[in-house]
């Protein structure tokens, strides 16, 4: 199947609901529709908006793909995010339309499948993460306030010699507050809550050895270096996770890249938003969309060289 998630100029997203008399009928979904024999997930993307909505999208990339199992049939979903069409969408099959916001979208009940792209709707395409030692904190926060697009920021500060990590941490969460953005602490969940944390941010050791998804954080992301990690990762309910190396890095230079290939193998069926990183700029977003992840995180490729 494949299907659009239309946002216009305010961040609203267009939902489509189902007739009643159709399978999970009464449920809301992203607008899309079958492959027809012969075509490709992109052409029937095409068709279906202009058979349901009378649009043609100018403006796409891919959003998340996922392969789900219904009782009576799997379905394999492939979502493109489109911030550009032509035409005013309607419902052209008289099917009801709304204007959701992503903080909304809880409130419409949908089909199994249509969860994950409400997650991966919700999420940044960059997950910028501290350096791991800040020598000047007031540098890093001068550095952090000029950094564009922040959106979601992962607190992965391991010595500070001028000041506290907790201390530092506060101060951190504040500047990004005041500009909308969230913060996740790496480390322990219990400290992640003590610190008014927006979410946890668990290494891949912590990973292994965390049972159930922990509680009283609103998010849960995870570091995964395999598909171990990643099978673990979905298991546990994270709301997204961070793959890597893709490409060779100097902090791991011994480390084997799965390269933009590999990347792609273990993610094709996962139904969760993963980020790339290792070796990641803004400048690789395109590859690594077309890889099929949320988009790219990392460290040194995405801060000024006074924040080091």
């Amino acid at each position: 199947m494949a299907a659009g998630a239309l946002v216009d100029e305010t961040g609203r997203v267009l939902l489509t609901r189902r007739h009643d008399h159709a399978h999970q009928g009464g449920l809301w979904e992203f607008p899309g529709g079958k492959l027809e024999p012969g075509e490709s997930a992109l052409q029937a993307l095409h068709r279906e908006l202009g058979e349901e909505l009378g649009i043609a999208p100018q403006t796409l990339r891919p959003l998340i793909r996922v392969q789900h199992g219904y009782p009576e049939c799997e379905v394999v979903l492939h979502l493109w995010r489109i911030e550009r069409w032509r035409g005013e969408p309607r419902g052209r099959e008289g099917q009801p339309l709304a204007w959701v916001a992503p903080e909304a979208l809880d409130d419409y009940p949908m089909p199994a499948a249509d969860r994950p792209v409400v997650q991966a709707l919700r999420l940044p395409d960059r997950y910028i993460i501290t350096p791991p030692r800040v020598g000047d904190p007031a540098r890093l926060l001068a550095a952090l306030d000029r950094l564009p697009d922040l959106g979601l920021l992962q607190f992965r500060v391991f010595e500070s010699p001028a000041i506290a990590p907790e201390a530092l941490f506060a101060q951190v969460r504040a500047h990004c507050h005041a500009r909308g953005a969230r913060v996740l602490f790496n480390g322990a969940p219990e400290q992640a809550r003590a610190l008014g944390a927006d979410g946890v941010h668990l290494s891949s050791r912590l990973l292994r050895r965390t049972d159930t998804r922990p509680a009283g954080l609103e998010w849960v992301a995870a570091s995964c270096h395999d598909a171990e990690d990643l099978a673990q990762a979905r298991a546990l309910g994270v709301d997204f996770a961070v793959l890597s190396p893709v490409l060779p890095t100097r902090s791991h230079p011994d480390a084997e890249p799965l390269r933009w290939e590999g990347f792609s193998r273990h993610v094709q069926a996962l139904a969760l938003p993963v980020y790339a990183l290792g070796g990641m700029t803004p400048a690789r977003l395109a590859e690594a969309w077309q890889a099929g992840a949320q988009g790219v995180a990392g460290i040194r490729g995405f801060w000024p060289d006074e924040a080091f």
